[in-house]
């Protein structure tokens, strides 16, 4: 998948992860995507709460090991 933007919270916890990824949005146009690199579990969790509240669209989410990636989709 192509992001227009690309955020590394590897090594943060929640909520860290979550409003990082709010700032970033918040810098970004309507339909940008922006991908967001985790290492907290509780993220996948985190960003599908996160994308049903604020109306982002969560597009995917994927994890190698403990290296979670999440892509987000700019209202």
């Amino acid at each position: 998948m192509q992001a227009t933007k690309e955020i590394d919270t590897r090594g943060l916890n929640c909520p860290l992860p979550i409003l990082k990824a709010k700032k970033a949005l918040a810098e970004m146009a309507s339909g940008d995507v922006l991908k967001i690199l985790a290492t907290d579990p509780g993220s996948v969790r985190d960003f599908q709460a996160f994308a049903r509240q604020t109306g982002n669209e969560l597009v995917e989410q994927s994890n190698a090991g403990d290296e979670y990636v999440h892509y987000l989709r700019r209202r």
